[in-house]
């Protein structure tokens, strides 16, 4: 019984939240607090599919170069096979250990651009936020708030006080897609940096 009454609650508080939330897409709640979904900030603003765009697109190339390599080695072992027969076996063995030496560099290098790749995203959503951070603080404070929370992390809350949309918006306005901004001093010298290109 007390499971059912605590089920009726919150249904009850979240059509509350919810006529609020239609009543009020004019004008928000005055509230101390406001939420904010950080991951929905990121890829839906013009940033974060820029930067999904420029992912992918390097995934793809370096997903094709593997794949080339992979021919290329195969042959290249396959032609070493094939030449065992007229190598004595010191020959064949010195030409085997360089070829496992090329295939273990070559994994190595591939492996680094791999690890590039995932720290570009990771970069490239620290450049965000660093150039955000003056946009939400202005949002903030026009709402008169004095607190952010996750949204994602919050188990209930009106639909007004979530300025995400707003951000997006706004961030999209005034930073655009990112391109031309600086990124702050601690990531200048971050090999995955994504300054340029």
């Amino acid at each position: 019984m007390r499971g059912v009454l605590a089920a009726l609650v919150v249904l009850a508080l979240a059509a509350g939240f919810g006529r609020a939330a239609a009543q009020e897409t004019v004008s928000p709640v005055p509230s101390p607090i406001v939420t904010l979904d950080q991951e929905r900030l990121f890829s839906e603003s013009l940033w974060g599919k820029r930067a999904a765009e420029r992912i992918e697109a390097r995934s793809t190339e370096l997903a094709l170069e593997n794949r080339q390599i992979e021919g290329e080695l195969t042959v290249e072992e396959r032609a070493l096979t094939d030449r065992r027969a007229t190598m004595t076996p010191e020959a064949f063995r010195a030409a085997a250990d360089a070829f496992d030496a090329k295939v273990t560099e070559i994994r190595q290098t591939q492996d680094a651009k791999l690890r590039a790749i995932g720290r570009l995203q990771e970069t490239e959503r620290q450049r965000f936020l660093a150039a955000a951070f003056p946009v939400i603080g202005d949002v903030v404070r026009s709402r008169g708030a004095v607190a952010v929370l996750d949204s994602r992390a919050i188990f209930l809350a009106a639909e007004a006080i979530d300025i995400t949309d707003i951000l997006i918006e706004r961030i999209d306005t005034e930073l655009g897609a990112g391109d031309d901004v600086a990124a702050p001093d601690a990531l200048q010298s971050d090999p995955g940096s994504t300054n340029g290109d």
